[in-house]
């Protein structure tokens, strides 16, 4: 009982401490819960899992701290919670991705930046376990992170390929192209190109599409890429705050998970480069 009062009193502390980071949990999840009551009243029962789906991922941040003891900071929350919301509530129920061209490279270029902050932060909290200690040069931890990241976009894209394939789905979205470079087309083997395509046809029927209607790979690519981008960005200015230069890179603080029983942000990591006394 007496922990249970103590954990509502800090829950009511860390809200009037954090009001900007409050504020948008409460909003977000209002919005989403009345687009679930929405879709149930309009029997749109995709929408409504999609809905349920977007609550559950919203406890995650709370779950990673109460549970695994790992603080994030109030900037990666948020950043983390709006990114939730935008795929799959705008994203998704709200067509955002064919309104807006840049919405999925703007939320694939920010997955590669987050993911790199979280594998930036596994070094830090496997430095400071008692039973793992580790003395890493700054090389090796921005290079760790940038795998961390790529890596998590690439079992993404594997996620998008098998809802395409086994559920029929669009996530890996068409891109039309004008020029094709093709071994299948031709017998015996070899390569054929086809230049200004104009038309496609399905099933002897023409298309209204100026070109070839590729089913993925570009899309599958360019995600690839701006997670790349978004990896790079983070993990160069990681590289410079390790190196102690802090001046223009602190901002990445806000984006690292630290050990909840720190206060004070990635503080060890400042120390991996420096050898054991």
């Amino acid at each position: 009982m007496e922990k249970e009062k103590l954990r509502s009193r800090l829950n009511v502390e860390e809200m009037k401490r954090h009001k900007v980071k409050t504020a948008i949990y409460f909003i977000i999840r209002v919005f989403t819960v009345g687009v679930m009551v929405a879709s149930i009243l309009r029997g749109k029962w995709e929408n409504t899992f999609t809905c349920v789906l977007t609550l559950s991922l919203m406890l995650i941040p709370t779950f990673v701290e109460r549970r695994l003891q790992v603080a994030l900071p109030s900037v990666l929350e948020c950043v983390v919670i709006l990114f939730v919301f935008a795929a799959n509530i705008l994203g998704e129920i709200h067509s955002f991705y064919g309104r807006i061209p840049m919405w999925d490279t703007i939320l694939h270029t920010l997955n590669g930046f987050i993911c790199a902050g979280v594998g930036f932060g596994l070094i830090d909290i496997l430095n400071r376990n008692d039973r793992i200690r580790m003395n890493l040069s700054p090389i090796f931890v921005v290079l760790f992170s940038f795998c961390f990241s790529m890596t998590v976009g690439t079992v993404w894209e594997f996620f998008e390929f098998g809802m395409d394939y086994f559920f029929g789905n669009d996530m890996q979205k068409d891109t039309v192209i004008n020029t094709i470079h093709s071994y299948t087309l031709i017998k015996p083997m070899g390569k054929m190109t086809v230049d200004n395509i104009k038309t496609t046809a399905v099933n002897g029927q023409s298309m209204n599409i100026n070109g070839y209607l590729d089913i993925g790979l570009y899309d599958t690519m360019k995600d690839l890429f701006v997670n790349f981008i978004g990896a790079v960005v983070f993990n160069v200015a990681g590289f410079f705050y390790l190196k102690g230069r802090k001046k223009h890179t602190e901002f990445i603080e806000n984006f690292i998970p630290t050990i909840a029983e720190y206060n004070a942000p990635v503080c060890a990591l400042s120390r991996l480069s420096e050898p054991d006394r």
